[in-house]
Order: structure tokens, then sequence, then C-alpha cells
């Protein structure tokens, strides 16, 4: 019985990993549109996780809501920051950091 527990949840580990591979490819992508889009530099040419948390969805089902934040240039010789949200598949939000925004030193 315990191995049984140990497939199960080793199974649904592997099924939720690839599926934060796959929306983690669907942030890129949306920010790669949205740099291009606005003619600014996606810096790095990646997103990095950030959060994760359960949410519902436009048909109130009860998806993974995912938070990928990434690094912008308007001029090439600065670093801005966006984000982007995912619920379940879909883009639900993306934001960019406005120009001349100032960081709070901590």
């Amino acid at each position: 019985m315990w191995e049984a527990a140990a497939l199960v949840a080793l199974a649904a580990g592997a099924l939720f990993w690839a599926d934060s591979l796959r929306a983690r490819e669907r942030a890129l992508a949306a920010g790669r549109r949205a740099c291009e889009r606005r003619g600014l530099q996606l810096l790095d040419d990646t997103v990095a996780f950030a959060a994760l948390r359960l949410a519902r969805d436009e048909d109130g089902r009860v998806r993974f809501e995912r938070v990928y934040t990434f690094e912008f240039s308007d001029d090439g010789d600065n670093r801005r920051r966006g984000a982007i949200v995912l619920v379940g598949e879909r883009v639900a939000e993306l934001r960019l950091e406005p120009p001349g925004a100032t960081k709070a030193v901590v």
C-alpha cells in the first residue's frame, strides 16, 4: 500500500513539474511578445518564477496562479522589471515598470 502511495505522489510531482515547465515557456513567450510590441528589449531572454498559489479562472475553476518576473530595457542602458501572471494556461496579467520609476531602498 505504501509503495502505491509513493508511486502516485511521484507521478503527481512529475506532472506538476512538466506543467510548470510549460507554464514557464508560455510566460517567456508572452514576455517576448509584449517587449516586441512595445519596442523593448527582453533582457537575459528569460523569466524567473516568483510565486505560486491557487486561484479561480474565468469559468470559476480552481487553477494554479503562477507569477513570473523578468527584466527589460527601453534604451539598452537601464534595467526595468516586469511581471507575468498566469492562471492555468492563460496570461491573466502583464505588468511593466513605468519609465522613470525609482526603486525603494530598504
